[in-house]
């Protein structure tokens, strides 16, 4: 009984939390600001919106592609129709249940290219470690971009004094030094979960090494998280106010909004606040930034409504010798 309620909050809250913070970001809006932002929605210049989508196409065939070289060590290599329908599937249905959509893509695989589910599902699994290491090293691309400005923010903090920067580098040594330890000794449940969360990227690291065609698998994850980074900057040259940003507003944009979406329901509320946060600290103005997050999230979602849905409803037809 607890773990169905406990599992109805982890389904629900996030679709509330979504829900309020478009209330709470629509409420703060005046008329003016509302109507900048429908004029932004009207002289968008769609195609590059409709390239966005092209590229995010593009993507998720690349990882249907991509998912036979983990299951062919295994066995198996599924038609890759089967693979297109089952990560849209997937994806739709993690719109709604966060998370379930990994279970629901494994079921169709397999249903029908009769692949073990344990075995489908460990893939996906070692798939998703490979995005979590691509966004880290997106997220670090990020801070080292960033370097410069932040170490001129700290300088100011900081008297212009060469013993204290050295007594400041230290302490940072120090620090991570500290955290390495603990990391490595402590018994603290924090700590033993952060082991076996590196573990697991070093597993997934590994299997990549191991398979046959890895230089083909870091190829396609690489055109994957390229068009990832396409379908945020063409959606930026859509709007003048936003078509001139640097590639530190994009890399930056791109890291929040990926991490936005893991607040809420595919991004629902979060996205469009995250990235206009960022969009605002490079001097783009409030609803511009605002509408850009709003026109990116909606094309994304309305793709895979679209496509899900049609995977959803091909899978079974494509597949009725199996029915």
């Amino acid at each position: 009984m607890r773990k169905g309620i406990r599992k109805a909050l982890f389904t629900i809250l996030p679709v509330l939390l979504g829900i309020f913070l478009i209330w709470w970001s629509l409420s703060s809006l005046s008329e003016h600001d509302i109507s900048e932002i429908k004029t932004a929605f009207q002289n968008a210049d769609y195609p590059w919106i409709f390239l966005s989508l092209f590229f995010g196409l593009l993507s998720h065939v690349s990882r249907a592609y991509r998912w036979n070289f983990l299951l062919e060590p295994l066995g198996y290599k599924p038609r890759l129709l089967n693979n297109i329908f089952a990560v849209f599937s997937g994806y739709l249905i993690n719109m709604a249940l966060p998370r379930a959509g990994e279970f629901a893509r494994a079921t169709a695989i397999s249903k029908y290219e009769d692949i073990p589910f344990e075995k489908a599902f460990g893939t996906i699994v070692a798939e998703r470690v490979i995005d979590i290491i691509m966004l880290l090293i997106i997220i670090a691309f990020a801070l080292f971009y960033q370097f410069d400005l932040l170490w001129q923010i700290l300088l100011r903090k900081i008297p212009d004094n060469p013993l204290l920067h050295l007594l400041f580098v230290l302490l940072l040594v120090v620090l991570g030094w500290g955290g390495f330890l603990f990391l490595k000794k402590s018994g603290h449940l924090f700590a033993r979960k952060l082991r076996n969360f590196l573990s697991g990227l070093l597993k997934g690291v590994k299997s990549i090494f191991d398979m046959k065609k890895k230089w083909a698998f870091l190829a396609h994850t690489l055109f994957i998280w390229g068009m990832y980074l396409g379908m945020f900057y063409t959606v930026l040259l859509a709007l003048p106010e936003t078509s001139g940003v640097g590639l530190g507003a994009v890399i930056t944009g791109f890291v929040i909004g990926s991490l936005s979406i893991a607040a809420t329901n595919a991004g629902l509320g979060t996205y469009p606040l995250g990235v206009q946060q960022v969009l605002i600290r490079y001097g783009i103005a409030s609803n511009p930034a605002l509408a850009f997050g709003w026109i990116m999230w909606t094309a994304q979602t309305l793709m895979v409504l679209l496509f899900g849905g049609l995977s959803m409803l091909l899978l079974p037809v494509y597949n009725k010798d199996k029915a």
